[in-house]
């Protein structure tokens, strides 16, 4: 985990800890627990299984705390929309553990930085649209890989089946970036490629990738639920052209354990 999500932990704790006497039922808590096989970053042929631990917690006033962040989520008959500040995602230009790679040693490491977000969803019938946006806050003065960035993931999905064995549940999406998300993610300065193994390479914003999951919960008890999803991501052309992308094609596998109360 990132120290940063390590302390959003703490902070649900504390969050726990000062509302006990507020506490009714329609305070919701969940636990979750699990573990994930993934590429090591987008692009990557080399893959690593990650431990995978979170929390969220809802308050009857909308508010709520989760591994992503602290947030407020508004919900209709057919619509929901949610706001929330959290923190981004990171690349190790080495390999740690179940981080990084050595592949891009002389690339810099992404750090992890402030992040705001919007989320918002509206079903039509068997099928839910859904509009993910999010900006990342500038971490430095480095180009390559301290810029603010911007990112919109579009999804449409249905219930694929719901019956004695649990439910799936389909989800198509796209991801796309504007040139500093692409370039960071994706380019390679020249700076960098004097430092690596890579040649220069040139970006713009856009279409980053085009994917397909599918979510299949199996209620284990009243509170328990084991969930299982199955990731597959097409990285866009112009993205896969990036000499750091081994494999075009991207597919993650994850099980987690919920725990609700």
């Amino acid at each position: 985990m990132k120290i940063t999500r390590i302390y959003t932990a703490l902070t649900g704790l504390c969050l726990v800890t000062a509302s006990a006497d507020l506490l009714a039922d329609d305070w919701l808590f969940t636990l979750q627990g699990g573990a994930a096989n993934a590429p090591r970053y987008s692009g990557s042929s080399e893959r690593s299984t990650v431990p995978m631990l979170g929390f969220e917690i809802e308050s009857p006033y909308g508010f709520f705390l989760q591994d992503k962040g602290l947030g407020w989520k508004q919900e209709w008959d057919d619509a929901s929309f949610s706001t929330y500040i959290g923190t981004s995602d990171e690349r190790k230009d080495r390999k740690k553990g179940y981080r990084g790679s050595d592949r891009l040693r002389g690339m810099g490491s992404i750090k992890s930085r402030a992040l705001v977000g919007m989320e918002g969803s509206y079903t039509w019938g068997p099928v839910t649209f859904g509009a993910t946006f999010e900006h990342a806050l500038k971490k430095d003065s480095n180009k390559d890989t301290g810029s603010a960035y911007q990112t919109l993931e579009l999804s449409v999905g249905t219930s694929l089946y719901e019956g004695d064995f649990g439910s799936l549940t389909g989800n198509i999406n796209a991801l796309f970036g504007d040139a500093d998300y692409v370039r960071t993610w994706y380019g390679v300065s020249e700076q960098q490629a004097a430092n690596s193994r890579f040649a220069a390479h040139k970006t713009h914003g856009g279409l980053v990738s085009q994917g397909v999951n599918l979510t299949w919960s199996l209620p284990l008890g009243e509170n328990t639920r084991l969930h299982t999803l199955l990731d597959v991501q097409n990285l866009s052309g112009h993205v896969s052209d990036s000499p750091i992308v081994d494999r075009r094609v991207q597919t993650s596998i994850a099980s987690v354990l919920e725990y609700s109360f």
